[in-house]
């Protein structure tokens, strides 16, 4: 009986033990009271306990500009119940490539100091205008800045983001081999791209475009490594009458054994214009004729981009960068080819051939 008494007596006095136990344990979600502020200024790491929540939003989910220019993109943080001074954070903006790929470290800043990575070195700040304004700037806008920027914000053991998307006002359009339909690799695709002052379109860039009304129904590749086309019209050699308008795709290729044509995306920073020649030229004559104007031979890219921005609009073909002639028209007309506005092109004609010019000049010149 003595035994039994003992035995309860200790059962009674362990169980405020247990319940002990279960008040200090701490719960695994998170609440939104605990910091551990490990950025302290003085090196010493400090627990803080209170009762604020941090929030971080952004002004706008997606921002558009144009190559070569500037932007902002919006981001602030702010904490509920406000503080009554102000804690160290750190932010950090990083970057998913619209194309697709691994995220990439854009910037990092523990006021007061930052620092940026890779391409976007010397090119990204945070602006900071008021107490919580983690707005990113970005300089010199490049073609493949496009994607998903995220920005974090980190007060000890609590961190909170937002997403923006980054898009250019750019213009997308077919290209093909010199020596026909369906000659590139997908290495082959980035190499013709880049040489006409162009990337690889995504295919957020080719829907809009088919959305804007692209018609073509030669199969291309894009950033992804897929390869689509665009089709406004349904026809027999093109898939056939039954199918709905739409982007066609045949999905994933093999990147070096698939040959097709490409898909190029380009935003224009500067002037094209047809250059007014007393004669008509060569390749060789037009490269040079340009040159001396202060200039150089106008790529497809600029042609087309031009078309799209500035309202390009000339009957008269001309050379262009990759040995092609073409010319560009918003305002169709009699004798100026066929009915819809869009850029011609008369192929890859004997570089002897006599032609006019296409040139270009930099707005950085």
């Amino acid at each position: 009986m003595m035994m039994i008494c003992c035995l309860q007596t200790l059962l009674l006095l362990g169980a405020p033990l247990v319940l002990s136990g279960r008040v200090l344990t701490a719960p695994t979600a998170p609440n939104n009271f605990f910091y551990h502020n490990f950025l302290s200024r003085n090196g010493s790491k400090q627990i803080h306990f209170s009762g604020v929540k941090l929030h971080v939003d952004s002004a706008q989910a997606s921002v558009f500009a144009v190559r070569g220019g500037n932007v902002t993109l919006p981001c602030r943080f702010w904490y509920e119940p406000e503080l009554s001074s102000p804690r160290e954070v750190r932010i950090k903006w990083s970057w998913v490539p619209a194309a697709g790929g691994h995220e990439t470290d854009v910037l990092l800043a523990i006021s007061p100091h930052s620092r940026s990575f890779g391409e976007f070195r010397g090119r990204v700040q945070l602006r900071q205008d008021f107490p919580g304004d983690a707005a990113l700037l970005m300089t010199e806008l490049q073609l493949n800045d496009t994607g998903r920027y995220h920005c974090e914000v980190v007060d000890g053991l609590e961190d909170k983001s937002v997403s923006i998307d980054l898009e250019l006002r750019g213009v997308v359009f077919p290209y093909q081999h010199p020596h026909g339909r369906y000659h590139l690799s997908f290495q082959g695709a980035q190499q013709v791209c880049e040489k006409q002052d162009s990337t690889l379109a995504t295919f957020t860039q080719l829907f809009q475009s088919w959305k804007e009304g692209l018609n073509w129904c030669n199969a291309g590749w894009l950033a992804d490594g897929t390869v689509q086309y665009p089709i406004t019209q349904p026809r027999v050699p093109c898939g056939g009458h039954g199918l709905a308008p739409g982007v066609r795709s045949y999905g994933r290729r093999h990147l070096h054994l698939h040959r097709y044509d490409v898909f190029c995306f380009s935003s224009l920073r500067g002037r094209v214009y047809y250059l007014q020649p007393s004669h008509k030229m060569n390749l060789t004559e037009a490269e040079q004729a340009c040159e001396r104007d202060g200039a150089e031979i106008a790529k497809v890219g600029q042609l087309y981009a031009a078309w799209k921005f500035t309202g390009l609009d000339n009957c008269d073909a001309g050379w262009l960068a990759d040995g092609s002639v073409r010319y560009a028209i918003t305002r169709p007309r009699q004798n100026c080819g066929p009915s819809e506005p869009g850029v011609r092109s008369f192929g890859f004609p004997p570089p002897q051939h006599k032609h006019g010019v296409y040139c270009y000049k930099s707005d950085y010149e």
